[in-house]
């Protein structure tokens, strides 16, 4: 059986459990987070560890949950109810988080939070359309977690915030370039191939290969992303 994306384990629930939560798209998204809080003036820890918790629960879980409970995306084999509890359970863990940096932080923390939800939510279920095309997808997991990560410690959004937030956005559509032919490839097509012919020379690249082309380069760029947030934070 083909798997449906280069990280999924299939054959097992605990793989499907590993695949529904798309490691390292998850740990992309909440590098974003990280990248944020770490070019703010200050750093606060404790608010950066409740930070990232909020999305891995909201976006990593919860939204991953409803998505594939919307469409099967990844063929699980998880049942209906089991989707739900992860679903809203996810979301309920984040907002609990929510609260609680309400009351320490700000009361925009819930504001934040909504914002949050609707944009995980109606990701998962294609509404409104515009979540589903790339400026929409790269604007609420590219810019939004890192203008989060840093409002969260200065409560302000500054011209540098934006820009950084600009930068996360294109590398989010880069994702997206890459990953949604690779997608489509591996989850609607059994086999392809691809001919190269130039002068006397001829040259076949099968599936595997054509494959490599998008997603060797999906990984390299969750690596890099993952350690450039790594370092901001180290430095700091």
């Amino acid at each position: 059986m083909k798997r449906p994306a280069f990280y999924a384990p299939i054959g097992t629930t605990a793989g499907d459990l590993v695949a529904l939560l798309h490691p390292p798209y998850t740990a992309w998204n909440l590098s974003h987070v990280a990248i944020g809080a770490a070019v703010a003036p200050d750093l606060d820890g404790l608010v950066l560890a409740g930070t990232l918790v909020a999305f891995l629960f909201g976006l990593g879980i919860g939204a991953h949950a409803f998505d594939e409970l919307h469409s099967r995306p990844l063929r699980t084999t998880l049942s209906r109810r089991t989707l739900y509890g992860l679903g809203f359970g996810g979301m309920l863990a984040a907002s609990v988080v929510a609260v609680v940096g309400m009351n320490l932080i700000s009361p925009w923390v819930l504001a934040w939070a909504v914002a949050g939800i609707a944009l995980a939510t109606g990701y998962a279920f294609e509404w409104p359309h515009f979540l589903h095309t790339p400026l929409g997808f790269a604007l609420a997991w590219g810019a939004f977690p890192t203008l989060v990560g840093y409002w969260a410690q200065t409560q302000t959004v500054g011209l540098g915030a934006l820009m950084v937030a600009a930068a996360m956005t294109l590398l989010s559509l880069t994702q997206r370039a890459l990953s949604t032919p690779a997608r489509r490839l591996r989850r609607a097509f059994d086999q392809a191939e691809l001919t190269l012919q130039g002068g006397s020379s001829t040259e076949t690249w099968d599936q595997t290969k054509v494959l490599a082309t998008w997603e060797v380069p999906l990984k390299l760029l969750s690596g890099a992303v993952i350690a450039l947030a790594i370092a901001l934070l180290l430095v700091r």
